[in-house]
């Protein structure tokens, strides 16, 4: 049993759809295939309800667009004119219900949440209808009766124990391959249609092989696999062989866009290997992410880049008070459903600092001073601020901090090309390094660091 995952830049056109059909159909083992919306839909879905909801027109436009490519898809990829004309058939009470959604939208010029959720929804219930009758023999299952989410402060999250029960019991007797939506899921107690966020096909892929003990779990894509850098920046980005899930995991939560960063956990608890794969260059070996890669134990598997972050500065913090100062923090944000990543601030002794999405900043800054409120009306703390524009750099790898001067030789190399270093973390993970640079600087520092890392000596031996 295999479970494979094909996301949007794989099933966009007619060319990608044929590769999916072929990878699929040659297969020896039984599977189950998650896939994305039609390229770019998910995108145009959501902005085509934001024009409905402010007045515009264009939504009338918009939706003919996506019929039509819908439509187009079937008929280019499914060359039997009945099932062809019967798949049309099946899809078309979803793009009604999408005309009638957006027609609602246009009529009260408000956008609600749970209708922003259904309209969503529908890209992955037409591409997997329409990929299940593209490969042969295939059987369509309805995620929304398997993939069930609960509410964790205001955001759905996956319903695991429940989600798992219903994944086993549907899978017991049925016929492969099966093909199935990722990203959609429906609330445990309201049945409403909710989602698991961008990039949830991946998640589904990872809750179904973890459920059905796949042998592997594959994310087949448009790159060779995992690569040491972002290649959109960096020219010379090279694949990974091997990696490790804690080493995916961090690399992914530092920005690269692989995986999703949930994707890991339930196939990592039930060590369940995954391999990122190429979709247009299917005979490329990838990226194989388990759980004792083979390779030295002292490595570096390559850096990533988080932008759009904000440090929050808790000032004049007494160094004897730092941990319990760090605790209470981490608890306020922890309330709100927040989380941060504390950073040492060069020359800065008592300041506490803490890395943050900017979208969360503001509410960050709120939920700290009314923490402190106490010490700061008292002058033992004197100021919560915080500092815009930045991104983190992380260098990632096992063991990378028995890399003994590691951490100075990259605060060297970047501080003596002219990037000035607002803060540094090497102390919080055996796996993680990672400094705070300005966003304006974070693509030459990207390049900078993965020239010294990866394009001289082996770090191993510096």
């Amino acid at each position: 049993m295999i479970v494979l995952k094909f996301g949007g830049t794989s099933v966009g056109t007619a060319e990608s759809l044929y590769n999916v059909k072929k990878i699929v159909e040659s297969l020896t083992d039984d599977a189950v295939i998650v896939v994305s919306a039609l390229g770019g839909l998910t995108d145009k879905l959501i902005a085509t309800a934001r024009e409905a909801a402010a007045g515009c027109d264009t939504y009338i436009d918009r939706w003919e667009e996506m019929a039509l490519r819908h439509y187009r898809i079937i008929d280019d990829t499914i060359p039997d004119h009945e099932k062809a004309e019967s798949t049309k058939q099946l899809i078309t009470p979803f793009l009604d219900e999408l005309k009638h959604l957006y027609q609602g939208v246009a009529l009260i010029s408000y956008l609600p949440g749970p209708t922003l959720d259904r309209i969503v929804s529908l890209g992955e219930r037409m591409s997997s209808i329409i990929v299940a009758n593209i490969i042969n023999r295939a059987t369509h299952v309805d995620s929304l009766e398997i993939i069930k989410t609960e509410k964790y402060f205001d955001k759905n999250i996956a319903s695991a124990n429940l989600t798992d029960k219903l994944i086993s019991r549907k899978f017991q007797e049925i016929n492969y391959p099966v093909v199935m939506g990722g990203f959609i899921s429906s609330d445990k107690d309201t049945g409403e249609i909710t989602n698991l966020g961008r990039g949830g096909s991946d998640f589904t892929a990872a809750l179904v092989a973890a459920s059905l003990n796949a042998e592997v779990l594959q994310i087949w894509t448009d790159v060779d696999g995992f690569l040491t850098t972002d290649p959109r920046v960096v020219k010379d980005a090279k694949v990974i062989s091997e990696m490790s899930f804690v080493e995916s995991m961090d690399l992914c939560t530092f920005g690269a866009k692989v995986i999703y960063p949930p994707t890991i956990y339930p196939v990592f608890h039930k060590n369940i290997p995954i391999r990122i794969l190429n979709t247009h260059n299917p005979k490329a070996p990838g990226t194989l992410i388990c759980d004792k890669p083979q390779r030295p134990s002292t490595h570096i598997a390559g850096i990533s880049a988080l932008k759009d972050q904000s440090l929050i500065f808790i000032k004049g913090v007494d160094e004897l008070n730092f941990n319990p100062f760090t605790t209470r923090a981490f608890n306020a944000l922890s309330r709100k459903g927040l989380s941060g990543r504390v950073h040492t601030i060069p020359g800065a002794s008592d300041v506490l600092a803490m890395l943050i999405p900017t979208s969360d900043a503001a509410t960050a800054v709120k939920l700290l001073n009314d923490e402190f409120a106490p010490e700061l009306s008292r002058s033992e703390l004197t100021d919560v601020a915080v500092c815009d524009g930045l991104s983190a750099l992380a260098i990632v790898g096992d063991n990378i901090r028995q890399v003994i001067g590691l951490n100075n030789l990259m605060l060297n190399l970047l501080n003596n090309s002219g990037i000035r270093v607002e803060g540094y973390s090497d102390k919080g993970s055996e796996t993680t390094i990672s400094y705070i640079v300005s966003t304006a600087d974070a693509d030459r520092g990207l390049n900078i660091l993965h020239t010294s890392l990866f394009a001289s000596a082996p770090i191993s031996s510096l």
